[in-house]
């Protein structure tokens, strides 16, 4: 069984601003001579954390790992104007230009899985490989599962406890409730529904309950953009078509890619991963037996580690 390579410091930090009022923070660890590799994390809205950086070896890799707009170091904090898929896209762009960077490989879960395929969708010359974790392709139903009905038939006691910040209100649906919740401008309405909202994600990512998962989401400062950023992403149907990813795989065909996907994962339920895969041609998919969501899960992280071995051998071979 694999685990995390050991804990590194980044040692080159970088703060940019890409457009008024958005300012992106940057982190470079491992071998500044190595395989270039982007960590895209989840949410829309969560934020990188220390361990992210321990999923690539630092004498293989370099490794750029950012916080997107709104999110984690970048500010300013949770902001929605000029907050779209297509920013974050041009953001990855700025990000690779800025550090000189011609190719690299893009690893991300659950909505880095989405802004993955969508950044190398629009700019496959820039994309060595990808490997994906958690496949979330964003279309309406796959929101609706976890948002409307689906998990909330698995997770029923903890659906109640996402429902009781809404109690008394008048709204169409769970998105539009806490969009209302999440822009009050009372502080305790909003960080009471922002941590309500982050619970019920961090509850359902494991497959065994995890403290140091919930934890992770339910903390202040990640609550808050995770929160606000999902509702407004996900209210607005990710800021793409609908089926949009599989719609375009044709720009992507001849770039390799590995998927990592829980066999029960009950925030992004294992038929996108199977779609995706069938649509992909030269992907291969990793099915982990006893995982849920979360890249913390044991197995998960034994095949991921696995794929960024793989994944560093394959390019070094051809290079």
């Amino acid at each position: 069984m694999q685990v995390l390579y050991p804990e590194i410091k980044p040692y080159k930090e970088h703060s940019i601003i890409v457009d008024m009022p958005h300012r992106i923070y940057i982190e470079e660890c491992g071998n500044p001579d190595g395989l270039p590799v982007v960590f895209l994390h989840g949410g829309p809205g969560s934020g990188c954390e220390p361990f992210h950086r321990r999923f690539f070896d630092p004498e293989k890799y370099r490794i750029v790992l950012f916080d997107q707009r709104g999110c984690g170091r970048s500010s300013p904090h949770a902001r929605l104007k000029n907050n779209c898929t297509q920013d974050r896209i041009n953001d990855m762009e700025t990000i690779r230009e800025t550090l000189g960077i011609d190719q690299w490989v893009l690893f991300g879960g659950s909505w880095g899985s989405t802004l993955g395929l969508l950044y190398a969708q629009t700019h496959p010359q820039r994309v060595l490989g990808m490997i994906l974790r958690g496949i979330f392709l964003c279309r309406d139903k796959d929101i609706g599962w976890f948002y409307r009905e689906g998990a909330n038939r698995i997770f029923p006691d903890q659906w109640q406890e996402l429902l009781r910040p809404l109690k008394g209100m008048q709204y169409d649906d769970v998105l539009a409730g806490y969009s209302t919740l999440l822009n009050s401008e009372n502080e305790l309405k909003r960080m009471g529904a922002a941590k309500a909202w982050s619970a019920w994600e961090g509850g359902c990512a494991t497959l065994r309950p995890n403290p140091s998962v919930m934890g992770q989401f339910t903390d202040g400062h990640t609550a808050l953009s995770l929160s606000k950023i999902e509702v407004h992403y996900f209210i607005n149907h990710g800021f793409i078509e609908e089926n949009q990813i599989l719609n375009n795989m044709d720009a992507i065909q001849d770039i390799p890619g590995i998927i990592v996907h829980g066999r029960y994962d009950m925030i992004c339920p294992m038929d996108q991963a199977i779609s995706l895969h069938q649509s992909w041609e030269n992907s291969e998919l990793n099915i982990i037996r006893d995982a849920g969501h979360s890249s913390m899960e044991p197995g998960i992280v034994n095949a991921l580690i696995k794929a960024t071995d793989e994944m560093a051998r394959k390019q070094n071979s051809r290079a």
